[in-house]
């Protein structure tokens, strides 16, 4: 009975964790899209970024839902993982993960810490210096300043490599994630090749994408 009680806690937790990721991966995407509009007009950028910053909707419930969502995504695969070895035998150490696994796949830990990093730093960047504008210094509004400010993050070339190998990394973490999301919410159907492989191009496009933007910026002003 007890072992079954267990089973059951680990299934929860991992379809809680499945879920919230597939949460921030529709956050992601939507970002993504907002990011590279910067590239091909900057008075469409600002216009969708005043929008993101002064929607109350999005600012007061959306963003603090996203937050939550970043924070127990994370804390839930730490337990998760520290579980899972504190479950392993000994004899376990004697297996060959790379001849069963990808890298991703055995190394999820690590790429989430370091995404993780990056969103405290993302945060720091943009939604700070966003909250001390609007309420500490209380500026006026200017509706064009989001280009500028964005392009200016990445003059420094050290930021911009940061950036870009942050997102590489997450590229890794979405390799494996995006899939053994699905898998772990019970999602296998005639459908599942199919998502198995949109999987594989958003953990690509996505993050090269973002990648395209830092350097594209980087380089072009």
């Amino acid at each position: 009975m007890a072992e079954s009680t267990l089973l059951k806690s680990s299934i929860a937790k991992k379809v809680a964790m499945a879920l919230s990721g597939l949460f921030l991966i529709s956050f992601l995407s939507l970002h993504f899209f907002i990011n590279f509009i910067s590239v091909i007009d900057e008075d469409t950028f600002n216009e969708f970024s005043h929008f993101m910053g002064n929607n109350g909707l999005i600012q007061y419930v959306m963003q603090p839902v996203l937050i939550l969502g970043v924070v127990f995504h994370f804390v839930m695969g730490f337990v998760l993982e520290l579980k899972n070895r504190s479950a392993r035998p000994i004899a376990y150490a004697k297996y060959n993960g790379s001849a069963n696994s990808s890298w991703a796949s055995r190394n999820m830990i690590i790429s989430g810490l370091v995404v993780l990093a990056f969103l405290g730093v993302h945060f720091y960047d943009f939604w700070i210096p966003e909250m001390v504008y609007k309420y500490v210094d209380v500026n006026p509004i200017d509706e064009t300043r989001y280009f500028g400010e964005m392009v200016h993050k990445f003059e420094s070339p050290i930021r911009t490599g940061l950036y870009c190998v942050s997102f590489l990394l997450l590229s890794l973490h979405l390799w494996h994630g995006f899939n053994s999301s699905f898998q772990s919410v019970g999602f296998n159907n005639k459908f599942s090749k199919s998502l198995h492989k949109l999987g594989y191009a958003f953990a690509i496009v996505v993050p090269f994408g973002f990648i395209f933007i830092a350097l594209f910026h980087h380089f072009n002003h």
